[in-house]
């Protein structure tokens, strides 16, 4: 799975500016893993297993924009109900935050990456507005910066496929990631644990 990653360009390696405006040796780009539906459907079978793991009934909900491709495909693998959380406000129509049908149900949300979880913190905040209930967050990467205490203390468990440690080990592993870039990598996510 890593390695189809990185040969998507799914991860990179170099100096990136964040939208934090932190700077990071590696970025995660899983919005390009649509355009791959071999890959795309092994990354959501990996989070079809994880989901599938958290006991209830609930529903599932895309985090815009990027995790409502992977929150999709979950759901039709699963054959649980689909919503997707609007960004920002809406001043027309219904003015909803939320689209699909729910009341008071609990919701999954499902994001693409987590670095310090603020976007599924939102997302659980207008969830949350509208009558539903978030418990649990699931994310195909945890970046390790944060996200999952961040979410802890608001009371929702985040759930990972893979965390930014496991990915960049097995690159190692498959000779993909030397161990100056390795150490690099390491060192960053130390700093910013």
């Amino acid at each position: 799975m890593a390695a189809g990653l990185f040969e998507v360009g799914g991860i990179k390696f170099g100096n990136f500016t964040l939208t934090s405006g932190k700077t990071s040796p590696y970025y995660v780009d899983l919005r390009i893993v649509p355009s791959h539906p071999k890959l795309f459907d092994k990354v959501c079978e990996v989070f079809a297993d994880l989901v599938g793991e958290i006991r209830g009934d609930y529903k599932l909900a895309g985090v815009p924009t990027s995790g409502l491709p992977f929150a999709t495909l979950v759901s039709q693998k699963l054959n649980l109900p689909l919503l997707y959380v609007r960004k920002g406000e809406r001043s027309h129509g219904r003015k909803k935050g939320i689209e699909g049908e729910f009341e008071k149900d609990e919701i999954v949300l499902i994001d693409d990456v987590s670095t310090t979880g603020g976007s599924l913190e939102n997302a659980a905040e207008t969830v949350e507005a509208e009558g539903g209930v978030v418990n649990h967050a699931v994310v195909f990467l945890d970046r390790e910066e944060g996200a999952e205490q961040n979410l802890k203390n608001v009371g929702i468990d985040l759930h990972a496929c893979f965390t930014i440690s496991e990915l960049v080990e097995c690159l190692r592993e498959n000779s993909i990631l030397d161990e100056e870039k390795y150490s690099l990598i390491m060192e960053n996510l130390e700093e910013n644990r």
